[in-house]
């Protein structure tokens, strides 16, 4: 019961922060919650039992994702342009995928179930099969470097690629001297 309860505050937190970002028009406040964004998915990963998920998030959606949009953001302006038009477009997409989304997960077992394939199924191959396929006695090891390895590698790779994204932006502003936007300081009023 008290698991539920942590669930349904994280998907509040969740919530809020998401329609914060969406209201806010300052680039900078939007990097920052969505960072928390990330952290508060990685705890919601936490309570489901799937640390190594949250570690992923936490390491890359709070930690290097906010670092590149930060750098990013000083390659552009502070604040959002605000457009004058509104095109139906982007709602409509997003309307339906989210209803494919829920559609996909209606034949889905219960949450928790015990007669879920992840448990009665997947669960028990790991367990006993790991040891023997792998040669690696921890089976979490086993699953994370063997049976997840090109997950692992994709994660790596979409990492890497967008930090040299960022770099050869920031290379190309500077071999063709582009000065950076920089904040205007406000001194004391006279």
């Amino acid at each position: 019961m008290i698991e539920i309860l942590i669930n349904i505050v994280l998907f509040f937190f969740m919530i809020v922060t998401a329609i914060a970002v969406l209201r806010m028009q300052r680039l900078f406040g939007v990097v920052m919650l969505s960072g928390v964004f990330s952290l508060l998915s990685a705890l919601l990963f936490v309570t489901l039992d799937a640390v190594d998920v949250a570690f992923t998030e936490a390491a890359v959606g709070a930690g290097i994702t906010t670092v590149l949009m930060l750098g990013t953001m000083a390659l552009t302006a502070r604040e959002e342009k605000l457009r004058s038009n509104f095109s139906p477009v982007p709602l409509i997409v997003v309307l339906v995928t989210g209803a494919v989304l829920i559609y996909g997960t209606l034949d889905m077992p219960h949450f928790g179930a015990a007669d879920s394939p992840a448990q009665t199924q997947v669960a028990n191959v790991y367990l006993t099969e790991s040891p023997d396929d792998i040669g690696v006695p921890n089976v979490v090891t086993a699953i994370l470097a063997s049976y997840r390895g090109y997950d692992t590698l994709g994660e790596t790779v979409v990492v890497f690629t967008a930090c040299v994204g960022v770099l050869m932006l920031i290379g190309s502003f500077a071999r063709r001297g582009v000065r950076l936007p920089r904040r205007r300081r406000r001194g004391p009023s006279s």
